[in-house]
């Protein structure tokens, strides 16, 4: 059983979470809402909401973490080419902030390989409230003026938790991540958390690593500084 959050309870420690044996590996809790000081409290102690529509609200902090160290991130060849091409064409632009709930919402579009969405209304609503706050931010890729590809997430001092990525040409959303990771690393973040394990993420470079040591180097990561400018507008430089 896990326990029933009122919108005043406090979360369980992460290492009460399910394991595999209780069929549900990672989840902690269900319930409380999607304040944006409840999303901040979460995402400081490695919880992150997770859960389709129609169900309720439900919170996991997953053993082991998916991470991304982005010293590790992976560009592949044909990646190169692709940004190199965008590098020399005017007609692309690359953005922070400009556009954070299209980004939202083109990733809670229907989509091929999926049926539904966990970006529900709520979710996209505590989200915008995050990104007002400052917390909460977008990399954007803009071909001729219209919004091609995206992704989103938190960052908290010098710790970015990646969320969801979008492309509506090819490629897209592969040179938002890329934007993402070289300006982080600019600002000195070491660790993007990808949450949960997946063969795409692992082509990037992500790894697992041992929920009491994602914890552990969050507890410092969020205690730095806070990224001061998000607005910039830059070209990929490899």
């Amino acid at each position: 059983m896990i326990p029933w959050l009122e919108t005043d309870s406090p979360f369980p420690h992460p290492s009460t979470a399910l394991t595999e044996k209780d069929g549900a590996a990672g989840l902690l809790a269900a319930g409380a809402d999607l304040s944006a000081s409840r999303l901040l409290y979460a995402y400081r102690n490695g919880i992150f909401p997770w859960f389709s529509e129609g169900q309720p609200i439900l919170w996991w902090s997953t053993d082991p973490r998916m991470v991304l160290q982005v010293q590790d991130f992976k560009v592949s060849a044909s990646l190169k080419k692709r940004l190199r091409q965008v590098s020399k064409d005017d007609r692309w632009q690359l953005r922070f902030d400009t556009a954070f709930e299209q980004v939202m919402r083109a990733c809670a579009a229907p989509r091929k390989d999926r049926e539904g969405t966990w970006i529900s209304e709520g979710i996209v609503a505590g989200y915008c409230d995050l990104h007002k706050q400052g917390y909460a931010h977008s990399a954007e890729v803009w071909l001729d003026g219209e919004l091609v590809g995206g992704a989103y997430g938190v960052c908290i001092g010098r710790m970015f938790y990646g969320e969801s990525m979008f492309a509506r040409v090819t490629d897209a959303s592969k040179i938002a991540l890329t934007h993402l990771v070289f300006f982080l690393r600019e600002h000195d973040v070491k660790m993007i958390d990808c949450q949960q394990e997946t063969g795409h993420l692992a082509s990037l470079g992500a790894k697992p690593i041992a929920r009491s040591e994602f914890l552990r180097r969050l507890e410092h990561a969020t205690a730095l500084p806070a990224i001061s400018n998000w607005t910039i507008t830059n070209k990929i430089s490899l």
